[in-house]
């Protein structure tokens, strides 16, 4: 294989020409080592970018950036209108508030496919919805909405991984009860009259559902971890993060004034060194030992729809004795038979992580987030955490948004809803990535990730496949550099237990299929190596 992969034997096909492969190809990083810790075998994909579509990338990003320097040069001679913000001829001897080398990327190429982002929806964000029609003059620098919408747009963007961003059905009932009760806003902090029964009520349901002594809720997601971290670590304390972790896990790990080091995504081997290293040298300069050496990791990465190693991951912590912090924000609910998240899916006790975060913005259709544990823990963050000092407690809506939508999955509403939903995600998961892989496509991740990123690569396919898709009433999110790396732009589907078989097959892959026809996608398989190229001819980013 080519760049040194390894072919794990799996028993999934892939058609190379007249013949027939059973592997799924894994960087080196990514190779199972300890196969006696999983109960079944732990499948994901990262292909190589091939040579030729990595050459292409860059002469492509190249083009753009001499194009915008050119677009620099007009704007500064005042031959080309400049929209963008800069500082005025009174200031220029103060320290400057526009770094304007640092915006280049912004103005010269992001501004170029602006129009696939932030478009609004005016409905629920259910398996469709509705978006307002905008159009721009400008480049994208302005826009101007028409007045007409968009409607029945089918969703593969949002979180809604079990469907429950509705509003019908029993939450949205229990969510207009609650709100008649308690009103929208709480208006104060839970230490101080903002601790409603609702909230304990949350907290006591949420332990019960992780399998940990004690739970506490957060108004926010990312200040869940941004501010939690801080109060865990802190000088003279040891991180040790995936390079892959969410941006609000690196901010927190920042604000600890903890030590930060790095391992290489999902490879045990650098996580292992590093612990080693930690714990025979110590801290710099003084050697003395760390007080706290803390490992943090996602349980699926939103951007390459991988899952965490978590049980060698929970191996490397027992033997090396440090902590083990867990983001489950895209996990819980949508990965393990009973939708406890990957604790669930590798069937490993909870109480073997130290600290289990998760947010309720994506299964369960509402807002804010957790941490589970010990309950010396919880009763250490309600004294020590920003957020539960701070921040404003839950709204009560959304709080029983969350306790509705989880008795659900948890089967305590006397129903096989929860059940039905789970089972849907997985069989829809499962038969979209294996769809996609049979047309030729290149995507990441692991086989049961519900995240399923397609590799675009080149950065007039970003644009231009957001912008197809749309016209064929399909929403996706597509991403790019500084995002991912530079020649691994992607779309990014996320599938719900929402979407039918229909919207998937007869709509969603008819259309992908469509496309790659109506704009010249050449699928190219090599006889030596599994890799796909796939160009876009016909389509090109306005300079």
């Amino acid at each position: 294989l080519r760049g040194g992969g390894v072919g794990v034997f799996c028993g999934a096909p892939l058609m190379c020409d007249h013949t027939f492969f059973y592997f799924i190809v894994c960087q080196n990083q990514n190779v199972t080592h300890n196969s006696n810790l999983y109960k079944k075998p732990f499948l994901e994909s990262f292909e190589e970018t091939p040579l030729l579509v990595a050459v292409l990338t860059y002469m492509g990003y190249g083009i753009l950036t001499i194009f915008g320097y050119l677009r620099d040069f007009l704007r500064h001679w005042n031959i080309e209108k400049c929209n963008v913000a800069r500082e005025r001829e009174e200031q220029r001897d103060f320290v400057p508030l526009y770094q304007d080398f640092e915006n280049f990327y912004t103005r010269n190429l992001y501004m170029r496919i602006r129009d696939n982002w932030n478009r609004p929806i005016c409905s629920v964000p259910g398996a469709k919805m509705d978006l307002v029609e905008r159009v721009s003059h400008d480049y994208n620098w302005t826009f101007e909405h028409t007045g007409k919408v968009v409607k029945n747009v089918i969703n593969m963007g949002s979180y809604n991984y079990l469907g429950f961003a509705e509003n019908t059905g029993a939450c949205a009932d229990a969510a207009i009860e609650s709100t008649q009760k308690y009103g929208v806003g709480v208006g104060s902090t839970r230490c101080e009259i903002g601790n409603l029964d609702i909230h304990v009520e949350l907290e006591s349901l949420v332990a019960r559902f992780l399998g940990v002594e004690s739970s506490m809720a957060f108004g926010m997601g990312f200040a869940t971890n941004s501010m939690n971290i801080p109060a865990l670590t802190g000088k003279g304390c040891l991180i040790l993060s995936d390079e892959l972790n969410h941006a609000s896990l690196v901010l927190g790990a920042r604000l600890s004034g903890s030590t930060i080091r790095v391992f290489k995504h999902n490879n045990m081997q650098s996580l292992e060194k590093l612990l080693r290293d930690a714990i025979v040298h110590g801290q710099p300069r003084t050697h003395r030992p760390w007080k706290k050496i803390l490992i943090v990791v996602e349980g699926i990465y939103s951007m390459e729809g991988s899952l965490v190693r978590l049980p060698e991951v929970i191996a490397l912590k027992k033997r090396y004795k440090a902590y083990l912090y867990l983001d489950e924000a895209h996990s819980i609910g949508a990965m393990g038979p009973n939708g406890k998240g990957v604790v669930d899916y590798f069937g490993l006790d909870p109480k073997d992580v130290d600290i289990m975060m998760g947010t309720f913005t994506k299964s369960f259709g509402a807002a804010g987030g957790y941490i589970g544990g010990k309950k010396e823990l919880i009763d250490y963050l309600r004294r020590h955490s920003h957020s539960a000092l701070y921040a404003t407690s839950i709204s009560p809506p959304v709080a029983q948004q969350i306790i509705t939508s989880m008795k659900i999955i948890m089967g305590e509403d006397g129903t096989t809803l929860g059940a039905d939903r789970l089972r849907q995600l997985s069989e829809n998961t499962t038969y979209f990535r294996r769809k996609l892989r049979d047309m030729g496509f290149i995507i990441y991740g692991n086989d049961d990730s519900p995240v399923v990123p397609m590799m675009l690569y080149m950065p007039a396919k970003i644009g231009a496949f957001g912008r197809e898709m749309l016209k064929r009433n399909i929403g996706t999110v597509v991403v790019g550099f500084p995002a991912t790396p530079i020649i691994e732009s992607r779309a990014r589907f996320c599938i719900s237990a929402a979407h039918t078989r229909e919207m998937l097959h007869t709509r969603l892959l008819f259309e992908l299929l469509c496309l790659s026809k109506d704009t010249s996608f050449i699928l190219l398989r090599s006889m030596s190596t599994p890799f796909v190229i796939v160009h876009l001819k016909g389509i090109s980013l306005p300079l």
